[in-house]
């Protein structure tokens, strides 16, 4: 996932970004919350149920034969059934073969990241964000304004979830920048750290402001990034 000096960076952040302030923050990164099984079955389906009856359509008729039956005589009959048996043979047997050769493509893990759906994968993302969030908010006692950055970096997908108590005062807005921090981070420089950093400090911001605290701050998570 990150290096040491990255995950150095991001932990010195989020020290700096709660002092002053009673509130948490924790980053969690996650390489990859789901392998997506069903997303290379259903690409191959789709080639296997779409592609042959298109190659019909564009003129390539493996059924040519069968299909000028009703000119034949009788003696026929049985060379027609014989062809229509092999041209429906030769019709199952191009389906599967591409089944087959789609469905290694698409597992391929690169290949299937760039199959796979965005919604799909923000439904997921967010799924394992928020059991993670359910997870540590029940270990954490003594916290109400913990603030949790998830990101999935092969996803390249950011859930940013707060406590109740910080929630009710910020609104989603301040969360949904800061995921956005991570998300520009990684499309436009493929750095997640350098978005991590910005969605650090505008979480600190927003805890700081709203839950300031000249106490020495002890902490109920660790400030080191935690990989999953």
């Amino acid at each position: 996932m990150l290096n040491t000096l990255e995950k150095d960076r991001i932990e010195a952040a989020i020290q700096a970004a709660e002092t002053g302030t009673s509130g948490e923050i924790v980053c969690l990164l996650a390489q990859e919350v789901s392998a997506y099984r069903e997303v290379p079955l259903a690409w191959a389906a789709a080639a296997a149920l779409v592609i042959p009856p298109l190659a019909l359509v564009l003129g390539l008729r493996p059924l040519a034969l069968a299909a000028q039956a009703g000119v034949w005589t009788a003696a026929q009959t049985s060379a027609v059934e014989s062809q229509l048996a092999l041209g429906l043979t030769v019709f199952v047997a191009i389906q599967a073969a591409l089944f087959i050769a789609v469905y290694l493509i698409v597992h391929i893990p690169a290949v299937r990241r760039l199959l796979t759906p965005a919604a799909l994968k923000r439904h997921r993302v967010a799924r394992a964000a928020y059991h993670q969030f359910a997870a540590f908010g029940a270990r954490a006692i003594g916290s109400a304004t913990g603030v949790m950055i998830f990101v999935a970096l092969d996803d390249h997908q950011v859930q940013v979830l707060a406590d109740g108590a910080i929630n009710a005062k910020t609104g989603a807005g301040i969360w949904d920048r800061a995921a956005k921090a991570v998300s520009a981070a990684m499309k436009a420089r493929h750095d997640p750290t350098a978005g991590i950093l910005e969605a650090v400090a505008i979480c600190g911001d927003a805890l700081k402001t709203h839950f300031p605290s000249d106490a020495p701050h002890a902490d109920v998570y660790s400030n080191r990034p935690v990989e999953l």
